[in-house]
C-alpha cells in the first residue's frame, strides 16, 4: 500500500506542476497592472510628481520580486533583449515590445528610450509645457501617434524662446533617434529564436517556493498577507461546509439503502418525489424565504439570528458561544444540506440495486442470514463505490465555499472572500485559493483510491505477477 502511494504521490506531482504553471501564467496575463494595484489600494504615500511616481514604481516591484525574470528560461526571437525584465513599468516595456515587433533593431529603440529619459529629467527641474507629450512617448509605438507627440514639442519650442533654449537639443535628439529606429530597421532577427537561462532567481520559483512554505504573498487590495485572510474566510467555511457534508452523506445514505430495499413502496416513492422537489427549488430562493420567515418578529419567527457570525467575546462560556454560534450557521447548513440529499440518496439507491441483484446475495439469503446482515454486512459495503467517488469531488468544495449563501447570510467564508478577490483584482487572493483546491483535488482523488480498496477487496494496489 505504502508503494501505491508513492507510485501515485509521482503521477501527482507532474499534474500540480502543471496547475501551478497554469496558475502563475493566468496570474501573468491578467487584466492590470499589479504594482498600480498595491499602490492604490492606499499603501503606498502619494508621489509630489513623475519622477516620484516613478522611483516609487520601481520600489514596490522590487519588492514585489517584480524586477526578476517571470521564469527560468526564455524562448523568444533574437531581436528581444534579455533584459526587458529590468524596466520596471508594465506598460513602458509593452511598448518597448511593440516597437521591437515592429522594426527590430533595439540597440536604436534603446537609445531612443534613454533620450526620452534623459529628456524627462532635464524637465524636471521645473514645469514644462512639454512633460504631457513627452511622457506620452513612452505609451506610443505607432508611427502616426509618436510623430504627432514630437510635432507638437516642436510647435511648443517655436512659440517659446525660453523654453527653445532649454530643450531644444533634448527635443532635437529625440527625434533624430527616432527617425534612426525608422530609417535603419533590423527584422531579420525577427525570424529566428533565441534561448536564454535565467536562472532560479525568478518570479515563478520565488512563487512556488513561497507556495510550498505557505507564503502565498501579500493582498493587493489592503496589503494583508494572503495566508491570513485565507484562514479567516477558510475559519467558518470549514465549520458550514464540513458539517453540511457530514448530514448530506449521513442521512441520504440510509435514505438510498431503504429505498433500494423497498424499491417501488410507498417509502420509496414519496421520498424520491419529495427530495426531487428540494432539489429543484433554488438554493438562494430558499435561502432568502428562511432568513424572511424565521429571522425577524413580523411573522412570529424570530428563533435565529438575521446574518453574520457570533458576536461573543472568546472569555464568554463555551456553552454559550457553541449555542450563540449554533443559531448563526444553523439556517445556512440547511441551505447547503437540503439540495445535495436526493444526487446522493439516488446514487446509493442506484448502487445498492445493482448489489441486491448479485448472486453471493442469494446465496447469503439463502443461508438464513438476518436481512440486516445481508443488506449492511455484504451489499453495502459493495454498493458504495458511487459514494466514494462523491467523496472524492468532497475536498474541494469543502475550501470553495458557497458563494450565494455567504453573500445573503453575511459570512466572511472563502466563497465571499474569492468573489470579492475577483472583483478587486486581487489576484494573489485568487491564485492562492486555486492552488489550495488544486492540491485538495488531488487528496480527494487519493483518497477515493484508498476507500475503492476498502470497500471492495477484489481492488489491487499492485497488479499480479
Amino acid at each position: 500500500m505504502i508503494r501505491y502511494l508513492l507510485q501515485r504521490l509521482l503521477w501527482f506531482l507532474p499534474s500540480l506542476l502543471l496547475i501551478s504553471l497554469l496558475a502563475f501564467a493566468l496570474s501573468k496575463s491578467a487584466p492590470g497592472d499589479p504594482v498600480e494595484l498595491r499602490n492604490s489600494a492606499g499603501s503606498a504615500p502619494i508621489a509630489s510628481g513623475p519622477a516620484q511616481a516613478d522611483r516609487l514604481y520601481a520600489e514596490t516591484a522590487r519588492l514585489m520580486g517584480l524586477d526578476k525574470p517571470a521564469f527560468y528560461f526564455s524562448i523568444a526571437p533574437a531581436a528581444y533583449p534579455d533584459t526587458l525584465h529590468l524596466i520596471a513599468r508594465q506598460d513602458r516595456r509593452q511598448t518597448l515590445k511593440r516597437l521591437v515587433g515592429q522594426y527590430g533593431n533595439w540597440p536604436l529603440i534603446e537609445a531612443y528610450y534613454h533620450s526620452i529619459q534623459q529628456a524627462e529629467r532635464s524637465m524636471a527641474a521645473g514645469p514644462s509645457p512639454l512633460a504631457g507629450p513627452l511622457r506620452d512617448l513612452y505609451l506610443q509605438h505607432q508611427d502616426g501617434a509618436i510623430r504627432a507627440r514630437l510635432d507638437t514639442m516642436q510647435a511648443m519650442l517655436q512659440r517659446d524662446s525660453l523654453a527653445s533654449e532649454k530643450w531644444r537639443e533634448a527635443v532635437a535628439a529625440l527625434r533624430n533617434n527616432y527617425e534612426d529606429i525608422v530609417a535603419r530597421p533590423d527584422r531579420g532577427a525577427l525570424y529566428w529564436p533565441d534561448f536564454d537561462w535565467k536562472g532560479f532567481d525568478n518570479q515563478y520559483h520565488n512563487w512556488l517556493t513561497g507556495m510550498f512554505r505557505g507564503d502565498f504573498g501579500t493582498s493587493y487590495q489592503d496589503g494583508r498577507p494572503v495566508r491570513n485572510k485565507i484562514r479567516d474566510g477558510l475559519r467558518w467555511t470549514l465549520w458550514l461546509n464540513i458539517i453540511a457534508v457530514l448530514l448530506s452523506f449521513g442521512l441520504s445514505i440510509p435514505i438510498g439503502v431503504w429505498s433500494a430495499q423497498r424499491v417501488g413502496s410507498r417509502f420509496d416513492r414519496s421520498t424520491s418525489v419529495l427530495l426531487f422537489m428540494l432539489y429543484s427549488l433554488p438554493v438562494f430562493w430558499i435561502a432568502t424565504l428562511l432568513q424572511v420567515f424565521f429571522t425577524t418578529p413580523e411573522y412570529g419567527m424570530d428563533w435565529f439570528p438575521t446574518a453574520g457570525l457570533s458576536e461573543l467575546p472568546p472569555t464568554a462560556p463555551f456553552w454559550e458561544r457553541l449555542l450563540d454560534q449554533t443559531a448563526h450557521i444553523f439556517l445556512p447548513v440547511v441551505c447547503l444540506t437540503y439540495g445535495s440529499l436526493a444526487f446522493i440518496s439516488r446514487q446509493m439507491r442506484g448502487g445498492m440495486l445493482q448489489v441486491l441483484d448479485q448472486d453471493y446475495i442469494r446465496t447469503a439469503r439463502a443461508k438464513g442470514l438476518p436481512e440486516r446482515r445481508v443488506i449492511w454486512r455484504h451489499a453495502f459495503r459493495n454498493a458504495l463505490f458511487p459514494i466514494i467517488t462523491l467523496i472524492g469531488s468532497v475536498f474541494p468544495s469543502i475550501l470553495a465555499g458557497s458563494v450565494v449563501i455567504e453573500v445573503i447570510f453575511g459570512i466572511p467564508g472563502m466563497g465571499k472572500l474569492t468573489v470579492d478577490a475577483i472583483f478587486a483584482r486581487d489576484w494573489p487572493v485568487v491564485f492562492a485559493v486555486l492552488m489550495m483546491a488544486s492540491v485538495l483535488t488531488v487528496a480527494g482523488l487519493l483518497v477515493s483510491d484508498m476507500l475503492y480498496a476498502w470497500a471492495d477487496p477484489r481492488v489491487r494496489f499492485q497488479k499480479k505477477s
